[in-house]
């Protein structure tokens, strides 16, 4: 089947694989029903070879990408023999998942008979059930709490929907008209990746395709391997902290050594704090999507991420640590938080072995909100679930960017929105501000989950710089007193009260007595400073 493939034809079929990947994300964006999907995004799509090995992604979800083939490898071994028209779903974190509200979707592609490929999707479901509304529980202590946890499964087999399962999924949520309609866009999205699939096996031929799909990955290993053998031996080691578990104080310490082995990246969490009793656990799969993003970003970001170019790196995850808990742990922060914390720790580590790809850290959270109640208007439950954006770092030659995600809704009210002066760690380089949003519980209580990280420690600077400040979450009453809520945990706000969530900024980059005058006036002139 092996055939030999020439550059221009290479890139055309990276390019076509590339492009069965956008389209399966574009169209289950366009046809979801939950605003977390169809407006946030919360969503990737990816396509693997017959062995299950990623060939191309959508560039959307850090963390969903590179953890999302430990999800085919599980449906794989689960599902043993395959046919045509067969849907796996999983989103067990301990099964290649990464927190319960991430269900994947993973499909095999027939030509002739054989086994071609496989596409998969990964969507954020608003609600999987749990204690809370939004499966946000910021105090549990086990997976239980969390939601419904679904091993790999077949929801259709052979073309046919499983109605008995898919009806024991939908019972077991808060909102189930909403999740029908993101499940069946997660298999829309699907059928739109195995119908482009045969379209490319029908041009250019199933051993052209296979032969492709290899060459593509060795393309990438390549590159990356000569990448890890221009860095210094190291090794590269540094320390960062979780606020908390939502259950007890921390700090809760992620550590990393980093070491190049010719043309190898030994990446070490040995010494990283043990398997919290709250949800902060990274499973093993976030945590090497985590690692991943974090090492393509400081080495080459253009190499065409699939199984090729993480080949050369390997992770050491203590088994029973946070970075690599056992069950049944509580983990839906670990794929929202502790993923960016392991992000801060290795481009930590990193800025030392290429100083010119440094970068102060980000705000570090996702600033996870969660609310839920019953609408007055229908009488129904729903659910709102959103992340907030914060402060950029700093980089060697520019200020960090304001109020944007970085990294990895209704009968409620948003009563303010807005870049929070000050917030940007000071230095010749600014790091970016955060931001405050204010939501209001408009006529009825409402349950507010919280899952926030940095409202303790800083998010760091480098070269000099000063820390970003840190973030607050309060609680505005109506007579307008405050009241300063926790990083992780739920409280009842009673109608016309307000949560009021206030971001951490970025670090900043080098000695602050080098900052310009210009940039200095602008600061001013703007509020920032």
């Amino acid at each position: 089947m092996s055939q030999a493939i020439d550059a221009i034809t290479l890139e055309v079929l990276r390019h076509a694989f590339v492009a069965v990947a956008e389209e399966m994300n574009a169209n289950l964006i366009r046809t979801a029903y939950s605003p977390n999907i169809k407006e946030r995004r919360d969503c990737s799509s990816a396509l693997f070879d017959a062995a299950g090995e990623l060939i191309a992604q959508a560039e959307s979800i850090p963390v969903h990408l590179g953890a999302m083939p430990y999800s085919v490898a599980a449906a794989i071994r689960s599902a043993g023999q395959f046919s045509p028209g067969d849907v796996v779903v999983v989103n067990d974190p301990y099964a290649g998942g990464a927190h319960l509200p991430d269900i994947t979707f993973v499909a095999p592609v027939f030509e002739g008979g054989a086994l071609v490929a496989f596409v998969a999707n990964r969507a954020h479901h608003a609600d999987v059930g749990g204690k809370e509304p939004g499966s946000l529980a910021g105090d549990a202590v086990e997976i239980y709490q969390e939601g419904l946890r679904i091993p790999p499964v077949r929801l259709w087999r052979s073309g046919t929907v499983d109605d008995d399962l898919l009806n024991l999924i939908l019972v077991n949520v808060r909102t189930p008209r909403e999740r029908l309609g993101d499940l069946r866009a997660q298999y829309a999205g699907c059928r739109v990746g195995t119908e482009r699939v045969h379209t490319l096996v029908a041009r250019w031929g199933r051993g052209k395709l296979a032969a492709g799909m290899e060459e593509i990955k060795a393309y990438s290993e390549r590159r990356m391997r000569a990448e890890i053998g221009r860095l210094p031996a190291g090794p590269f080691t540094f320390e960062d902290a979780l606020d908390d578990d939502g259950v007890s104080d921390g700090p809760f310490a992620i550590r990393v050594a980093i070491s190049v082995r010719g043309d190898r990246l030994v990446v070490d969490f040995t010494g990283s704090s043990r398997q919290a009793a709250g949800p902060i656990n990274a499973v093993f799969a976030v945590t090497a999507s985590a690692t991943y993003y974090a090492v393509r970003a400081a080495t080459d970001p253009t190499i065409p991420p699939n199984a090729g170019s993480y080949r050369p790196i390997e992770i050491v995850a203590p088994a029973g640590t946070v970075v690599n808990p056992l069950p049944p742990a509580a983990v839906v922060g670990g794929n929202l938080e502790t993923s960016q914390r392991i992000v801060d720790v290795v481009l930590g580590a990193l800025a030392e072995a290429r100083p010119d790809r440094a970068i102060a850290a980000c705000q570090g959270t996702m600033n996870n909100v969660a609310i839920g109640g019953v609408d007055p208007r229908t009488g129904g439950a729903y659910t709102l679930y959103e992340t907030i954006a914060g402060g950029f770092g700093a980089r060697p030659d520019k200020d960090g960017v304001d109020g944007v995600h970085s990294h990895m809704t209704n009968t409620l009210r948003v009563r303010r929105y807005e870049l929070i002066g000050k917030s940007g760690g000071d230095g010749e380089y600014r790091g970016g501000l955060g931001i405050r949003r204010d939501i209001e519980a408009v006529g009825h209580s409402a349950r507010v989950s919280l899952l926030t990280e940095r409202r303790k420690s800083a998010p760091y600077g480098i070269r000099g710089g000063q820390p970003g400040a840190v973030g607050r979450n309060v609680r505005i009453r109506r007579d307008g007193s405050e009241e300063e809520l926790p990083g992780k945990g739920s409280v009842i706000l009673a109608p016309g009260e307000v949560v009021s969530v206030r971001t951490p900024g970025g670090g900043g980059c080098g000695d602050p007595k080098r900052r310009s005058r210009e940039l200095r006036a602008r600061d001013l002139r703007e509020g920032r400073a």
